[in-house]
Parts: C-alpha cells; sequence; structure tokens
C-alpha cells in the first residue's frame, strides 16, 4: 500500500520539479526543516517511485534530430502487446510508447534525424516487427508546451 504523501513531501515535490539542481540545504531552508528530513524525504520518494529518475533532459535537435514524430501502431492482435513492445525497446529512437484505446493500439514517440532516417525506421524496423500491421505518423511541426504536471496540495475540508 502506498504511503501518503503529506505537506511537506509536496513542498519539496513543487522546489525540485523546478530546479533539479537546487542544493539540499536550499530546499531545507525553503522548508524550514534540516537538510538530512529534506534528503531522507526525497528517498523515501523515489524508493515508492514517486520520483521517478534524476537525469538530464537533452535537447533532440543539440544532437542532430531533428524530426519528432508520433506513430499510431495498429497490431494484428493486442494481445501481442508484450512481444512488440519487447521488440520496440531495441529501436533507440522510440523514446516512449503507450498502449492506447482508441484507433492505434499503439503510440509511440520517436525522434528522427531527417525524414530519411524516419523511413528507415517505419519501414525497415517498426513494419518489420512481427504482429505491426499499420502504421500511421504524425510529424511535430513544433513543441509549444513541455511541462511536469503542478504540485498543489489538496484542499482541506
Amino acid at each position: 500500500m502506498a504511503e501518503k504523501i503529506d505537506k511537506l513531501d509536496l513542498r519539496i515535490l513543487q522546489i525540485i520539479s523546478g530546479d533539479a539542481r537546487i542544493p539540499l540545504s536550499d530546499v531545507a531552508n525553503k522548508c524550514g526543516v534540516s537538510r538530512a528530513v529534506v534528503h531522507q524525504r526525497i528517498m523515501k520518494m523515489t524508493e515508492r517511485k514517486t520520483i521517478l529518475g534524476t537525469s538530464y533532459h537533452v535537447n533532440p535537435k543539440s544532437i542532430g534530430y531533428s524530426t519528432c514524430t508520433f506513430v499510431g501502431v495498429n497490431l494484428e492482435k493486442g494481445s501481442m502487446y508484450k512481444e512488440v513492445v519487447d521488440c520496440l525497446k531495441n529501436i533507440p529512437e522510440i523514446v516512449e510508447c503507450h498502449f492506447t484505446t482508441g484507433n492505434y493500439t499503439l503510440m509511440i514517440k520517436l525522434y528522427a534525424y531527417d525524414n530519411a532516417h524516419l523511413m528507415d525506421l517505419l519501414n525497415n524496423h517498426i513494419q518489420q516487427i512481427p504482429g505491426v500491421i499499420s502504421t500511421e505518423t504524425l510529424i511535430s511541426l513544433q513543441q509549444s508546451i513541455s511541462r511536469q504536471l503542478p504540485i498543489v496540495f489538496p484542499k482541506e475540508e
């Protein structure tokens, strides 16, 4: 059973989600607690998977990936989901994969260097996976919003 998030945890999440590089001593000062308390809280939230990862986000364009694409994938049978996802995991350009409702069985997000690279990924990798029967490609022209969910305090009754 998941432990409940309290107001101190929420305040810590508000601060670190705005600036992941902020020193823990600064977080502690803003929360009015010791650095050790902040460190313990962050470790517990990491163990509970409230906090996922501690990585830097690299701008894909800065390393040559100029095309961001969403691909709707239809499978022969929905039950093939796990096997297909295992194959998709071997394509490093795929950064997200979701099992969805609606028009597609899967929705993936990938990055390609250019249209030729995208075509290679589609034709020679994704569409060659057993069980994939069709794909629909949507190229992102511009990412207009990129943010974390807001960390808000629940209303007290």
